[in-house]
């Protein structure tokens, strides 16, 4: 049987056709891995011509760094993608989560560690890594405060990040009911009268965290609300805002590098 006649590849669309070779650079004959990388770059170049985002990006990427910065800086990414990783696994769970308070809740954790595939695996990561995320807040504000990064003209990013801290608290305090288990639904009754005992807004406080002067189902949905969408917007607002404040106002030198540079100044006026 003759083989049919192979049919030419369809032409690619204008904008995505290699612009024509600059004077110097050859015939223009590329071959299809060249292609390809040509193509991404004119995507790209499209994009950017529309959106203009290569100037934030070298504004945000290529930056000053102060001398002496060391792996502590690093407490800072390593606090975002913690809560990225939070908010991917979030999403997972949520797809099978059931706020209901009469045996769905526990019934849907139970499910989803026991039968979903790597359920259990993606539920571990989220439960960890609530305090793995409330331990690298604490230690980058730490870092932030020995290192005097808290002072001017940095006192917003500063008020921003105790911010930040809190709404992680409260974000680690609403999710620990939502398995709804024993010892879920009584540690949180012990926080929620913790917080009733506040001057002036605390019985307010509870009556809002509960839905009510009683804890039950209405307590649910207002963690899960709480949780889920709440304070996971605020969070990502404020990181925005804590983001551009680094990348605008720069970070500061380690004390020991300020220091040196103040005993060589007095040595040269010497």
């Amino acid at each position: 049987m003759p083989k049919l006649p192979k049919l030419p590849a369809p032409p690619l669309p204008s904008a995505l056709q290699a612009p024509p070779p600059r004077p110097g650079e050859g015939n223009g004959n590329l071959g299809p891995i060249e292609e390809a990388k040509q193509a991404g770059i004119t995507v790209v170049d499209w994009v950017d011509e529309r959106t203009s985002l290569s100037g934030a990006g070298r504004w945000l990427m290529f930056r000053k760094v102060p001398k002496g910065t060391n792996w502590f800086y690093t407490l800072g990414s390593a606090t975002l993608f913690a809560f990225l990783s939070q908010a991917v696994t979030g999403v997972f769970l949520a797809m099978y989560y059931r706020p209901d308070a009469s045996g769905g809740a526990y019934e849907s954790i139970r499910y989803v560690t026991n039968d979903v595939f790597l359920g259990q695996f993606v539920r571990g990561m989220h439960k960890w890594g609530s305090s793995v995320m409330v331990v690298l807040v604490f230690l980058h504000m730490g870092r932030t405060f020995f290192f005097g990064a808290y002072k001017y003209p940095r006192e917003l990013n500063w008020v921003i990040g105790v911010v930040l801290l809190i709404l992680t608290m409260v974000m680690g305090f609403t999710g620990y009911l939502l398995p709804f288990d024993q010892r879920a639904y009584w540690a949180t009754i012990v926080g929620v009268n913790i917080n009733g005992t506040g001057p002036l807004i605390g019985p307010y406080l509870s009556d809002f965290l509960r839905g009510g002067s009683e804890f039950g189902a209405t307590t649910l949905s207002r963690f899960y609300a709480i949780h889920m969408l709440v304070i996971p917007g605020l969070l990502a607002a404020l990181i925005g805002a804590h983001l551009y404040l680094v990348a605008k106002l720069g970070t500061t030198a380690p004390p020991w590098t300020k220091a040196e540079k103040r005993s060589e100044l007095r040595e040269a006026e010497v």
